[in-house]
């Protein structure tokens, strides 16, 4: 049975529904028999009809006795109602506008029913039940596809439901024999795993719960172990290629760190040597930095860029707002120029070197191509056409999860391609979300990490405070106290606008949309009419700014010299302040809704103030309290707060399936420490042996489709 068949080539499913499938990424019958249940409904447990409660959920089994459909015009409405008897008694099952059913239910056919009885002036009957007609009245549970066993119930999208593919994925099982087993023998034997015929069938249409889990725990750990494959290869293809070794100049480097203007914590100076030490290497060094926001992540790529400029060679940062590119630009510029240090950036609007201050872009390509650029900073822009370095020894990416897929696969593959004669750059990727351990030991695989776990001396703890709606006023009152002494606010909104786009992915039969509001209650705060709101009604003295995704760049700068000069005494803006805006003096942060957040944004957000001498807050703005509020009140560390986002919310909430691209299992997995550590121990057991998967073809095989499809740039 070959695997990669398209969608397209599989008669039994129309073109109307094959476009619908690709709505949830299914595109072969891999992607098709690979789409799992996410929970089961219990229909197992058929009961008389006689002994039937009212409230409860049931499945029985009968002989249909009489059918007959009711319209009610007013109501533009149709009823069907069935009369089902067994042995013990009869009842009435009814389904509410759907009139086909009357030329399904034929009397004197056998049929299951399974939903919840319903009762009205003392008549029990079914409303709206699963139902299905039954062949072998004596029969097991697999005779049953959708009442009486554990029924599957998978992620659904328009026009596509869940007993639409149960219909089409049953008989696609009887075939699993011909399927081979992804995993080698070796790796089932060792952990006890279901081969996979038997998995394949008791994952979709379970025996009974345990083998149910049984089989999730097999899958779950077979995606997590070809995750885990695709990256240490990519850590064993590093290490086979050539960087030029950046020599560790430590006269240099002290020379540096004595004239800043504040001392290095521990936790910078050690993971600087970390980073210092990578680059002396001839192969290519892969390190992600993480630190809390403000815990001084720059100043490290900084001392690496230094050591890269010095050496001879340049450096490409990369940053993903060209907010934050100007306030490297401008940081970089003032603690590097005076060693001598040619600093550039390159922005879809902004183009200047420090030597020469703005240019053209023209003009600013040409100095990173002849090599006198140095460091050059930017935006998206530095991987477009044209961009050119003479000799680049480092790339340096700032909030690399801020990226978009594409974009990190552009990077990736510019770093990989080589003319002859050439060599990679070392990569520094830094972080300031916090990265949960067995995300590192997953996703991140491949990369070296470093850690500053210490804040600078001095910062003031922001105090976080959870405001209902009766607190409202106090607060604004308290925000108004703070902007007369001299401070500045922020104010973060979920949205830009009050309409939202109408959701695709359905679970249950319920909407459902990962990126809009997923916690499902409450108004959701917009940008522009907030900032109509204080500006006119609640802080109308006041000088209220307004800073958006949608304005233009220029714009965008405009807003954020203002605030800096404290022009603004407020800024409403969306969560594009989350990364790289440094404004001492604010010492407001509000979020509204922030029961939308996860914890994660909420940390980063809170990060934005507290950089100043006055005592800084973090007013959380919700309907109600959340458990993961209740966290921002316990938690300062951002480490603390990744591990309890993962196990409020789950990783495929915080970090995004659709954005990494890792499949649903292995996202909900990345919670089981124990099987992502098992995983991890199986995939560099077999490349400790076949680095090359040479004598495993079908290992091979498989991750080329797993990384085809899977984002892990």
């Amino acid at each position: 049975m070959n695997l990669e068949i398209p969608i397209e080539n599989f008669t039994r499913i129309s073109s109307a529904y094959q476009a619908r499938l690709k709505n949830l990424g299914i595109l072969t019958m891999r992607d098709l028999i690979y789409h799992f249940p996410f929970r089961y409904q219990d229909f197992s447990a058929r009961a008389d009809i006689a002994d039937l409660e009212a409230g409860k959920t049931v499945c029985v089994q009968g002989e249909v006795q009489s059918v007959k459909i009711i319209r009610i015009w007013k109501r533009h409405m149709t009823i069907v109602e069935a009369i089902v008897k067994d042995g013990t008694g009869q009842v009435k099952a009814v389904w509410f506008n759907q009139p086909y059913l009357a030329s399904t239910f034929k009397k004197g056919i056998v049929v299951c029913l399974a939903g919840k009885l319903a009762e009205k002036r003392g008549a029990k009957y079914l409303s709206n039940p699963m139902y299905e007609k039954v062949r072998d009245a004596g029969g097991g549970e697999d005779d049953y596809t959708h009442t009486g066993r554990l029924v599957p119930v998978y992620p659904e999208t328009a026009g596509i439901s869940s007993r639409w593919l149960r219909y089409i994925i049953k008989p696609l099982l009887g075939q699993a024999a011909r399927i081979p087993d992804p995993l080698p023998k070796t790796i089932l034997e060792a952990y006890d795993f279901m081969p996979f015929e038997e998995a394949i069938k008791q994952i979709h249409f379970p025996d009974s719960e345990d083998l149910a889990a049984r089989a999730r725990k097999k899958f779950a750990f077979e995606e997590l172990f070809f995750i885990q494959l695709a990256v240490l290869r990519q850590r064993l293809r590093l290490n086979r290629e050539t960087a030029r070794a950046i020599p560790f100049d430590e006269k240099l480097i002290k020379k540096f760190v004595q004239s800043l203007p504040f001392s290095l914590t521990d936790a910078q100076r050690k993971t600087a040597w970390q980073i210092l030490k990578d680059m002396q290497r001839d192969h290519p060094a892969n390190r992600l930095l993480q630190g809390d926001v403000g815990s001084g992540k720059t100043i490290v790529a900084m001392i690496a860029a230094l050591a890269a400029a010095k050496s001879g060679g340049q450096t490409a940062v990369m940053v993903p707002t060209e907010i934050l590119a100007n306030q490297h630009y401008e940081s970089f510029s003032k603690l590097l120029r005076p060693l001598g240090v040619e600093i550039g950036i390159l922005c879809a609007k902004t183009c200047a070197v420090s030597s020469y201050g703005k240019v053209s872009k023209p003009a600013a390509l040409d100095l990173a191509k002849s090599g006198d650029t140095q460091i050059l900073i930017g935006t998206n822009a530095l991987i477009q056409k044209g961009v050119e370095f003479k000799n680049l020894n480092l790339v340096i990416l700032d909030e690399q999860h801020r990226f978009g897929i594409d974009q990190r696969a552009t990077l990736a593959k510019n770093r990989q391609t080589k003319k002859k004669g050439q060599i990679m750059p070392h990569l520094l990727s830094m972080t300031a979300t916090p990265i949960p351990r067995t995300l590192a030991l997953t996703v991140y695989g491949d990369l070296d990490l470093s850690l500053i776990d210490q804040m600078p001396p001095g910062r003031k703890k922001i105090e976080t405070k959870i405001i209902l709606p009766d607190d409202r006023a106090g607060t604004y009152e308290f925000i108004r106290r703070q902007i007369e002494s001299g401070q500045q606010a922020f104010v973060i909104c979920p949205r830009i606008d009050p309409e939202e786009g109408q959701p695709e992915i359905k679970r249950d039969g319920i909407l459902f949309d990962p990126k809009a509001d997923w916690s499902g209650a409450g108004a959701v705060k917009a940008v522009k009419e907030e900032y109509e709101k204080l500006s006119k009604e609640i802080f109308p003295e006041l000088r209220i700014g307004m800073l958006h995704g949608k304005m233009k760049a220029a714009e965008k700068q405009e807003v954020m010299n203002k605030m800096k000069a404290g022009k603004i005494d407020i800024l409403v803006s969306t969560s594009v302040i989350e990364v790289g805006i440094d404004i001492p003096n604010a010492t407001i942060m509000a979020v509204e809704g922030s029961h939308k957040f996860g914890l994660a944004q909420l940390h980063q957000f809170r990060g934005r103030v507290g950089r100043g001498k006055h005592q800084s807050y973090c007013l959380l703005f919700s309907d109600y309290p959340t458990r993961r509020l209740a966290a921002m009140l316990k938690f300062d560390s951002g480490f603390h707060l990744a591990e309890k986002d993962l196990e409020i919310r789950g990783p495929g909430e915080v970090f995004g399936s659709q954005q990494w691209g890792a499949p649903d299992l292995a996202m909900a997995s990345l919670a089981d420490v124990f099987l992502v550590e098992k995983s991890r121990a199986a995939a560099k057991g077999i490349l400790q042996t076949d680095p090359d998967l040479s004598r495993h073809p079908q290992l091979r095989a498989r991750i080329a489709h797993f990384s085809a499809r899977a984002h892990l740039e």
